[in-house]
């Protein structure tokens, strides 16, 4: 079974919660994150995909940010080849062929990332992905539904 691990990043922009998204073109969106390589813990792969996307170093560069993965947000399943996910393993299916899995990761007080010249990096509204599957895809659009249940902090 393939498996893959994303970050939600959240961040306060202008008053309201917002989602870092990866952009590819003008209407492909997906958190940040990749597949993770068989034997190797999730969250590990998920640091080292993390720091390898988001923050190639250059000389005179500050050092990588330090990830901290905490909780767990959802898991989507696909049970087959075919492009649709579910958010449980339909009963018809003994062995699903990925689980996706979404972590929360805190953001440090202050970063600097920098994007692979193909993607533009994001930051989404809740609102703007509530209920938004035909822009964002079934996954980035119940975000804001499964983040519900943490209360976020935000320091000025």
């Amino acid at each position: 079974m393939r498996q893959t691990s994303e970050a939600l990043l959240l961040l306060h922009e202008h008053n309201l919660p917002h989602v870092l998204l990866l952009q590819l073109g003008t209407a492909f969106f997906k958190l940040p994150g990749g597949e993770v390589r068989p034997g190797q813990d999730p969250k590990e792969s998920l640091k080292e995909t993390l720091t390898n996307l988001l923050c190639k170093e250059t000389e005179g560069s500050t050092p990588a940010i330090e990830w901290k993965i905490s909780d767990v947000v959802c898991q989507w399943w696909r049970p087959s080849f075919e492009p649709p996910q579910y958010p449980y393993i339909p009963p018809h299916v003994s062995s699903p062929k990925e689980c996706r899995t979404v972590y929360l990761v805190d953001l440090p007080d202050k970063a600097t990332f920098a994007v692979p010249r193909n993607y533009r990096l994001v930051a989404a509204p809740l609102f703007e992905l509530y209920d938004n599957a035909s822009s964002y895809g079934p996954v980035i659009s119940s975000l804001p539904q499964l983040i519900s249940r943490y209360n976020p902090i935000y320091l000025s």
